[in-house]
């Protein structure tokens, strides 16, 4: 049984930053499941027994090798879209801005990241993962307010 096909998923999404208004991303591999070559932010499924949050810090430990400093949750979603051979799938999201260390930031995972970046919300780079755009419309005010420097 697979997690957002055969029953609902349950992921963290965190859009990471350094505190100065630059947000870190980083390009999907050929091995990721879809979306390859897009630009996202990280996310992971909910492992079992861990908290959204403890699985947020393990998340961020794991794709980008730095301890997470402070989190603030922005809001969860009801996600369904489908991949690309059209299977349909259905996740809840629980999205959340955390601060890290700019300078501790490695690639944690190069089997399924190709390349890091940082980027301000005005010159985020494309292509985006599909779910970018209603996360930014979803929290505009909120990413405002706390990437504003």
């Amino acid at each position: 049984m697979k997690k957002g096909v055969d029953f609902t998923g349950v992921t963290t999404v965190f859009c990471c930053h350094d505190g100065k208004g630059n947000i870190l991303m980083h390009v999907r591999s050929k091995n990721c499941r879809d979306e390859q070559g897009n630009w996202d932010w990280g996310s992971g499924s909910l492992d079992y027994g861990l908290s959204p949050e403890e699985n947020l810090r393990k998340e961020v430990m794991e794709e980008y090798g730095v301890d997470v400093k402070e989190l603030k949750l922005l809001g969860n979603r009801n996600v369904k879209r489908s991949l690309a051979d059209g299977t349909p799938t259905h996740w809840i999201s629980f999205d959340y801005l955390c601060l890290v260390d700019r300078d501790k930031v490695k690639n944690g995972e190069p089997e399924s990241i190709d390349e890091l970046g940082w980027f301000t919300l005005d010159s985020l780079p494309e292509p985006l993962h599909s779910q970018i755009p209603s996360f930014l419309e979803l929290y505009k005010d909120k990413l405002d307010e706390h990437l504003k420097f």
